[in-house]
């Protein structure tokens, strides 16, 4: 487990840069922005979803955007049950043997003022077989200051202040353990409460 947490991590180091450079923004930017004073935080936790006989009473997990940054499902190859919001609608995501499921969460979608959304996504219980995962979570350190990526803010936005708030990452995460299931946009609207008393860090002219 820990040689596999261990190239996770870098796997999703590997993707923020190819984010980065979809974005134009410097190679690095996005995990400079997660550092804080201690660097960015990585943990993964297993899920277990057993089988159901009336799962239309019960929600496996309910629908949410997850609160960091990327997120690497390794999910089972047999047993479905993840689903995703897309058009209003929701969408399987198949079970693919030796596959991992790519998710971002609301610090990336803050950083690249909405080029890239967080996704909202749930589990669905099932009548048959036991479904489960292992969930990684690259996020920011407890410390970093989120913002926009200045190179992604269009001055218009920024003087009708439609972009996306700053905030401590710890702040956020005591907002979201409250609001977790609840939408997303006034979780970042309360942000933008706060966001006027924050300092920005060295990387705000990157």
């Amino acid at each position: 487990m820990k040689e596999f947490a261990l190239k996770l991590e870098k796997l999703a180091e590997e993707l923020l840069d190819l984010l980065c450079e979809n974005l134009g923004l410097q190679k690095g930017y996005l995990k400079q922005a997660f550092y804080g004073s201690r660097g960015p935080t990585f943990g993964t936790k297993v899920g277990n979803y057993p089988p159901c006989p009336k799962p239309d009473l019960i929600k496996g997990l309910r629908a949410h955007t997850d609160a960091g940054g990327i997120i690497l499902l390794f999910q089972d190859d047999k047993v479905s049950g993840l689903q995703l919001l897309k058009d209003g609608k929701w969408v399987d995501v198949p079970p693919m043997r030796h596959s991992i499921v790519v998710n971002l969460g609301d610090q990336l979608e803050v950083i690249t003022n909405g080029r890239y959304k967080s996704v909202l996504h749930r589990v669905v219980a099932q009548t048959d077989g036991n479904r489960m995962s292992v969930a990684s979570f690259y996020n920011p350190g407890s410390d970093a200051v989120i913002y926009p990526a200045p190179a992604l803010v269009e001055k218009e936005a920024e003087e009708a202040n439609e972009v996306y708030p700053k905030f401590v990452f710890e702040d956020y995460m005591k907002l979201y353990a409250a609001l977790k299931f609840q939408a997303k946009e006034p979780r970042f609207e309360a942000m933008k409460a706060v966001g006027a008393t924050i300092n920005l860090g060295p990387i705000a002219t990157a």
